[in-house]
Formats: structure tokens, C-alpha cells, sequence
């Protein structure tokens, strides 16, 4: 197949157009390498790839722009993984996060529909649920409130995704990401900047007491999940939590990478932040059965690969 992978020279978008060209299909990748965080590590993501992916410099909120993409090159499917990323800064530009999240999904879909493209996996988020009661988190909630403008940018775009889907017959499955981590994460993330910083003997900060708790999923088993999402066959258009099952406290993650490192953190405690979810924690029972996603990576074992990776990258 040729597909199109938005976002495709970021963290989890990169590692999946690894494993997309392993199994022979054609990739184009669409980023505006925005700078978010350094361009240069969205460029270093995808050096490898050479000549055998085309790679687009487009902004999603450029409708024109995405067109003239759609119109130069055949696509079969879509793996709609761009997006302006995080809760905390989600809060000071939500304008920005609607214009790229919603209004560039609606780009995509909508050259989606004129173009004929049948297939299109959506990554969502396991923000969604808000400060859910119900856990684990199941696809089949109802979902009543989000807690920042990330989150709700996410609502919209599953059902925009699922009004398509309705109405043009495209094959659309939404991937609810719980807490990506793995060489590559981007370095906003709790992970990588504990690492980074610890590493670097500056201090951290912690919001709250630190008995928040997430369900970190590490990027191998995220990429087997929307590989399989790729070609799923079932119901039009679908939900699939993409997790671990499995919670970590923020306290036991500090004290984890202090142990992987050999270093003592030194720790800011803050308050807690407006859109932070005390509990993140994945029901993934549906994607087992219908995807045979089957995540394999203990964030025991997982984290020290992520060290090992940084270790190496620091040099």
C-alpha cells in the first residue's frame, strides 16, 4: 500500500514508517517540523530513510496545501498521526491546538473523500476520558468532559472521523495512545525530560504529591497495535484503547529513572496543573480481540531500554 503518514517524522510517527517500510509499502510523510520542540530532532528521526520515502513540508491548517498533496500523489490509506501535542501548553494557545487538531483533521478527511482514500487510522488519546470513575477505561464509555483544550481537540476529531466514516463509506479506526514512551520520545514528555534532567544534575518538577498515576505504553507494542489497525476489516469505523493495563505512580517513575540513571533527582514539588488526569489506565480487552494487539513490554524492562537509548543520543 501507499500510505500517508501525518506527523511522520516525530516520535511514534517515525517508528511506525520504520516498520511500514520493513513490510514493503510506500510511505510519504507530511510534518511542517514545526517547533514545538528542535526541528533538527524531527529531521534526525527520519535521516535513515533516505530516498525511500517522500517527505512533504505541509501545515495542516493549509487546506490548499494538503489538497495539492492529494492531488500529486496516490494514497490507499492514512495513518493521521500530527498533531500540536500536550495538555499543559493546550492551555495558553488553544486556538492553535483547534486550528491544527480539528480544522487539519478536517483538511485530511475531506482530501480524503475527494481523492477516493478508503482507509484512515486516526490517533487519538487517552485524555479523553477526563478524570473518568470508571477504571479501567473502556471505549464504550460515554464520554462527558475533557479537562484541557488538548483533549477535547481529540473528542472532536474521532467524531468528525466517525461523521465521514458515515457518510463517504472511508474505513476509519481511532487509536486511543495511553502515555507513548521509548527511544525517540519527544523530549516535552515526563520521561524524557526527567531523564534528561536528572541526567544533567538540575532539578525536576513535580506536580502535586506525585501519587498520580499513568498507564505508560511503550512504542513497539503502540506501532504492532496501529500496524494491525492498518489493515482491520471489522466495523466501519472503530475505537481501540492502545495501552498496557498497567499504572505507575509519578513518584515510582521519578524513583525508577534515579535507579536506572545511578543519579539522585532534585525535586520541585508544585501544585497540581489545571488539565493534568490524576489516572490514566487502558481497558484493552477490545484491541486483544479484534486487533490482536498484545503488548509485551513491562515498563520494567521498557524503561531501561528508553535509558540506554538516551544514554547513547547524549553523547
Amino acid at each position: 500500500m501507499r500510505i500517508l503518514v501525518t506527523g511522520g517524522a516525530g516520535f511514534i510517527g517515525s517508528h511506525l514508517v520504520e516498520k511500514l517500510l520493513a513490510a514493503g509499502d510506500a510511505v510519504i510523510i507530511l510534518d511542517d517540523f514545526n517547533d514545538f520542540y528542535d526541528p533538527q530532532i524531527k529531521r534526525a528521526n527520519i535521516a535513515g530513510f533516505g530516498k525511500d520515502v517522500t517527505v512533504w513540508h505541509v501545515d495542516l491548517r493549509d487546506g490548499a496545501a494538503v489538497r495539492s498533496l492529494f492531488h500529486r500523489e496516490k494514497v490507499d490509506a492514512i495513518a493521521h498521526l500530527a498533531a500540536r501535542a500536550g495538555v499543559r501548553p493546550s492551555i495558553q494557545l488553544p486556538q492553535l491546538y483547534y486550528d491544527t487538531n480539528v480544522t487539519g483533521t478536517l483538511h485530511l478527511l475531506e482530501a480524503a473523500r475527494v481523492t477516493g482514500v478508503e482507509r484512515f487510522v486516526f490517533a487519538s488519546s487517552s485524555s479523553v476520558y477526563g478524570a473518568s470513575k470508571t477504571v479501567p477505561f473502556s471505549e464504550d464509555q460515554h464520554l462527558t468532559q475533557t479537562l484541557s483544550p488538548y483533549a477535547a481537540t481529540k473528542v472532536a476529531g474521532e467524531f468528525l472521523c466517525s461523521t465521514y466514516s458515515h457518510l463517504y463509506q472511508i474505513r476509519v479506526v481511532a487509536l486511543r495512545y495511553f502515555t507513548v514512551y521509548g527511544p525517540r520520545q519527544r523530549p516535552d514528555l515526563a520521561i524524557h525530560q526527567f531523564t534528561r534532567r536528572i541526567y544533567a544534575g538540575q532539578p525536576i518538577d513535580q506536580f502535586g504529591d506525585g501519587s498520580t498515576r499513568r498507564d505508560y505504553t511503550y512504542i513497539d507494542d503502540v506501532i504492532q497495535g496501529t500496524m494491525a489497525a492498518l489493515k482491520y476489516d471489522g466495523s466501519r469505523y472503530d475505537i481501540f484503547n492502545l495501552g498496557e493495563s498497567d499504572t505507575i505512580q509519578l513518584k515510582e517513575l521519578i524513583s525508577a529513572i534515579e535507579n536506572a540513571l545511578g543519579r539522585k533527582g532534585k525535586v520541585n514539588r508544585l501544585p497540581e496543573q489545571p488539565g493534568d488526569m490524576p489516572l490514566t489506565c487502558a481497558d484493552i480487552s477490545k484491541a486483544r480481540k479484534l486487533l490482536g494487539y498484545n503488548p509485551t513490554m513491562k515498563f520494567s524492562e521498557g524503561l531501561p531500554k528508553f535509558i540506554d537509548w538516551f544514554l547513547k543520543s547524549a553523547k
